[in-house]
């Protein structure tokens, strides 16, 4: 059975003010109506047998606020993804011994969700049939610097629509020439942060790689339930060296395959990337929640609080209204915002983070 894995404990920092310590950018509606956990979630639970997402205890009500059906798994304290994923691989596994596990962000912006869908599909059967870890690959549309690449190997045959390859190495963020030889090589993808494979194949990685993870998460699962859940938990977690899934598994695994994907995405990775999921002016203007009027104005976001923006003789800015907040940069400089929030906590302005 498919079982999905929601990773939601990051801290969204580069879409303050919006984003807040206690409302993240996961929890924002930042591509529609619905939040990006709640996209998340109605992606997958169509095709999952169950899901839970995996979260920070201060993140948890605003969690359940938007997932009330959904289980959380808590972390006592933010261990990055290695062992967000070991957690909940080893406690669905438990119950499931033949668990096939999606492990997907909660801040990705992925449509159609049909090819998604239908990409998930492929990715469980090739994760059953061959005992891989089985990760999807973006088309890369320009030499971003700000995304991980894999790169694909030998072509492996499969009875699905997508391309599937053996995955030479994971290639870390490259700086702006890596980049572009990267896209003119054509065999490079860029990394989306999603990994299926079944909870054995998982925990058998997890033990190879990171065995001192994979001991922790052992002695969790074998008091989970008990009396003494809560205290295994949190001194086994906190044990635990902080270490992403991609630097600790994927770069070590044995075996990765990975499938060619065709639908569109987004990591939504600071302001800057909010225009192109939404329809613009004439002019390039985006309002988001907020009367804008511009005069002699082009290529600008408006993120508003419902009170009136108006823009005159203004180019390429990100303009950011809340209650108690407002934020104007360049949108070239939109993944700054993460230090000026490291300058209001130097400041103590820690009531407006």
């Amino acid at each position: 059975m498919l079982h999905a894995v929601i990773l939601a404990g990051g801290s969204g920092t580069r879409f303050w003010p919006s984003s807040r310590r206690d409302r993240p950018k996961q929890l924002l509606s930042l591509a529609g109506s619905a939040t990006l956990l709640e996209q998340t979630y109605e992606r997958i639970a169509g095709l999952s047998e169950s899901a839970v997402v995996v979260t920070s205890e201060d993140l948890a009500p605003g969690v359940r606020e938007q997932l009330p059906e959904v289980e959380l798994l808590l972390e006592p304290e933010r261990r990055d993804t290695a062992a967000a994923i070991g957690l909940a691989a080893g406690v669905l596994s438990a119950r499931d011994p033949e668990a096939v596990l999606v492990a997907t962000p909660a801040d990705h912006v992925v449509r159609p969700a049909s090819r998604f869908q239908r990409a998930l599909r492929e990715a469980a059967a090739l994760a059953q049939e061959s005992g891989a870890i089985v990760t999807f690959g973006i088309p890369p549309q320009s030499p971003h610097t700000g995304y991980g690449y894999i790169e694909r190997g030998a072509e492996r045959r499969h009875e699905g629509r997508l391309s599937a390859n053996e995955v030479v190495r994971f290639r870390e963020k490259p700086d702006q020439k890596t980049a572009a030889g990267y896209l003119e090589a054509g065999t490079f993808l860029w990394n989306s942060g999603v990994f299926v494979a079944t909870g054995k194949t998982f925990m058998g990685e997890l033990a190879r790689s990171l065995p001192d993870h994979h001991s922790a998460i052992q002695r969790i699962v074998a008091a989970w339930g008990s009396p003494d859940q809560e205290r295994v938990l949190r001194e086994e977690y906190g044990k635990v060296e902080k270490i992403s899934i991609d630097y600790g598994v994927m770069e070590r695994a044995e075996r990765v395959l990975v499938l060619e994907v065709d639908y569109e995405w987004s990591d939504v990775g600071s302001w800057a990337a909010i225009p192109p999921l939404h329809e613009a002016d004439e002019e390039g203007n985006v309002a988001l929640d907020a009367p804008v009027v511009t005069l002699d104005s082009r290529d600008c976001l408006v993120q508003g609080d419902g009170r009136l923006v108006t823009l005159i003789g203004l180019e390429g800015l990100v303009v950011v209204q809340t209650r108690d907040a407002t934020l104007i940069c360049p949108r070239e400089r939109a993944e700054e915002v993460k230090q000026l929030v490291v300058r209001l906590e130097e400041r103590g302005l820690d009531d407006y983070v």
